[in-house]
C-alpha cells in the first residue's frame, strides 16, 4: 500500500508540473493541459487516500494535514476553472490562466514536500 501511495503522489507531481509548465511556455490554456490537470488531481486524491488509510489516521490539524487540504481544495478548483475556461472559448481567459496555475502549483507543492520530509524524519 505504500508503495501505491508513493506512486501516486509521484504521478501527481508529475502530471501536475507537466500541466502547468507547458501551459505556462505555450503561453495558453490547451484541451490538453485540462487531462494532465485531472490526472494530476486523481493521483493526488488517490495518493492521499492511501497515506490516510496507512496512517489510520483521521484528518489532523497540522500544517501538513491543513496544506494538504488546501492543496487538494486548490487543484479541484483549479481543474473546474480550466474546463469552464475552455468551454467558455475566452482567449484572453486562456492566455492569463497560467497566473492562476502557478499559485496553485506552488502551493501545492508545500504538503508535497513537508510530507516527504516528515516521513523521511520519522
Amino acid at each position: 500500500m505504500l508503495a501505491y501511495a508513493i506512486i501516486s503522489m509521484c504521478l501527481a507531481l508529475t502530471f501536475y508540473s507537466i500541466g502547468v509548465w507547458s501551459e505556462k511556455l505555450q503561453g495558453t490554456l490547451k484541451k490538453w493541459h485540462l487531462y494532465v490537470f485531472w490526472l494530476g488531481f486523481m493521483f493526488d486524491t488517490a495518493g492521499t487516500a492511501a497515506m490516510s488509510a496507512i496512517s489510520e489516521e483521521s484528518f489532523q490539524f497540522s500544517f501538513h494535514g491543513l496544506t494538504g487540504l488546501l492543496a487538494i481544495i486548490l487543484m479541484l478548483f483549479h481543474a473546474i476553472w480550466a474546463t469552464l475556461v475552455l468551454l467558455r472559448r475566452n482567449e484572453a481567459m486562456k492566455q492569463k490562466f497560467h497566473r492562476l496555475s502557478m499559485v496553485v502549483w506552488l502551493i501545492w507543492l508545500i504538503p508535497f514536500i513537508s510530507g516527504a520530509v516528515f516521513a523521511a524524519a520519522k
